[in-house]
């Protein structure tokens, strides 16, 4: 029998299924999902308002702050709408066109996502271990060029997952994407060739950029650590300490959520398959709604202001 006889040929629309399993209450469902959308847009907003109206607050870590809100509203942005369309208005199509660029966006601000917060955490580093030449070293022209260099390694690492994609693939066993929304294994799933290289490629990426950037998230707080420990007064220390609470919390729940969803997706077999995908949805939604609630309620600055702005 002939590969075309029993494959899809560039199938021009996909069908994504939302959570196999749950279809009877997906509805429900998308409530909390829209509910933490909705907070993760308007707080992360807020707190852009509040950094770029608020000049004491021009400064490395909440320039960084910034950039990783402006990454939260674009990363959730590019799941929640199109899934809650599927959740409650049976609206499941989508251009495979548009299905890879939904996919590319999604892991490339997650990319980008890790990066900022090595470079909050180097920042932080340079401020406790080094505070006398922090001002010299984190000037606004490095923070810029970080930022950058953070966007455009995210860009050129996870293109070529898109191109392989495109490129390669050509027979599809089916057109129905059992997920929420267009993740890069679930995609790669449906293909009927070549499926090896992009599964290697997908691991290489995830491995290299969460490798990179854990191990220098970790070290940069090891010898934060030692520094603030170090230090003759308890006063001195526990400030040092909670000016890295807000940036520890953050970096916890955006790793913990990532290994956990990573490795049920891929080593929990005995698993139910609307575990993975329900764990894997809330992984990228529930970073972006806690983000602002924390560097609300543990940065002094930001809570100052924000009380301003709603008793002025």
């Amino acid at each position: 029998m002939s590969v075309s006889n029993i494959t899809i040929f560039m199938p021009s629309v996909l069908t994504l299924r939302g959570i196999p399993g749950l279809e009877s209450v997906q509805r429900w469902i998308g409530i909390p999902f829209c509910a933490m959308y909705l907070t993760a847009v308007l707080g992360n907003s807020l707190l852009l308002i509040i950094i770029k109206s608020e000049r004491s607050l021009q400064e490395p870590m909440y320039i960084f702050l910034g950039m990783l809100g402006v990454t939260d509203i674009a990363l959730s942005t590019s799941i929640v709408p199109k899934m809650l369309g599927v959740f409650w208005f049976h609206v499941p199509e989508i251009y495979f066109d548009t299905c890879l660029l939904q996919m590319w966006l999604i892991h490339t601000f997650q990319c980008i996502e890790s990066g900022i917060l090595l470079a909050m955490a180097l920042d932080r580093y340079v401020a406790i271990c080094y505070p006398l030449r922090h001002a010299a070293i984190f000037t606004h022209q490095l923070v810029v060029q970080i930022g950058a260099l953070v966007t455009l390694r995210a860009v050129i690492l996870v293109a070529p997952s898109l191109l392989l994609i495109k490129c390669r693939f050509r027979f599809y066993h089916t057109t129905v994407i059992s997920h929420s929304y267009c993740e890069h294994m679930a995609i790669v799933k449906l293909a009927a060739e070549n499926v090896r290289v992009n599964k290697i490629y997908g691991l290489f990426v995830a491995f290299t950029v969460a490798g990179f950037d854990l191990t220098f998230i970790t070290l940069s707080y090891m010898l934060i650590f030692i520094t603030v420990f170090r230090l003759p007064q308890k006063e001195a220390r526990l400030k040092a300490f909670n000016t890295c609470i807000a940036h520890i919390c953050v970096f916890l729940q955006f790793y913990l959520l990532a290994f956990f969803s990573f490795f049920t997706h891929r080593f929990g077999s005995h698993i139910s398959p609307y575990i993975h995908i329900l764990f894997s949805s809330i992984y990228l939604v529930v970073p972006p709604f806690l983000n602002p609630l924390v560097y609300g309620a543990k940065t002094k600055q930001i809570r100052i202001q924000m009380v301003k702005m709603f008793c002025s």
